[in-house]
């Protein structure tokens, strides 16, 4: 997590890569948990714009949330918080993401897709974004 602008604005850096195992009897609890947990963090810390960066390299198939879960969580995020997002950043997409979002563009609003951006590389996330306070895990890195 970090903050750009006049220090008001987060950014929320989100790994996949350290996701649970879907193969794990107790997932969908554990994502359910997951998901209160992350949007009871972003009421706190989000005073006003604020955009997510989607880290999706290193991470496994079996570890990428599913379409269902994400339905879900765009459901129950809270107006504001809709709104108040300004980028949604995936880094390294893959074609089951890309897939997905394609998919799905017809059931999310306009609004909410014309914040989606793809990165492919780390370099290219540098020139757009602050990176002095967003932590990228090793296994990204590499």
């Amino acid at each position: 997590t970090g903050y750009y602008g006049d220090g008001r604005n987060a950014i929320i850096v989100f790994a996949a890569c350290f996701l649970p195992d879907s193969s794990r009897t107790d997932y969908n609890y554990v994502m359910e948990n997951l998901f209160l947990y992350v949007i009871s963090t972003l009421e706190l810390m989000v005073a006003e714009d604020y955009m997510i960066v989607y880290l999706n390299g290193a991470t496994p198939r079996r570890k990428m949330p599913g379409l269902g879960w994400m339905r879900k969580c765009y459901q129950m995020i809270d107006r504001r918080l809709r709104k108040n997002l300004k980028s949604f950043i995936i880094v390294h997409p893959s074609w089951f993401i890309r897939t997905v979002l394609a998919v799905t563009r017809p059931f999310i609003s306009s609004k909410f897709s014309s914040k989606i951006q793809y990165v492919n590389t780390l370099a290219e996330l540098r020139e757009m974004i602050p990176m002095e306070y967003v932590n990228i895990p090793d296994s990204i890195v590499k």
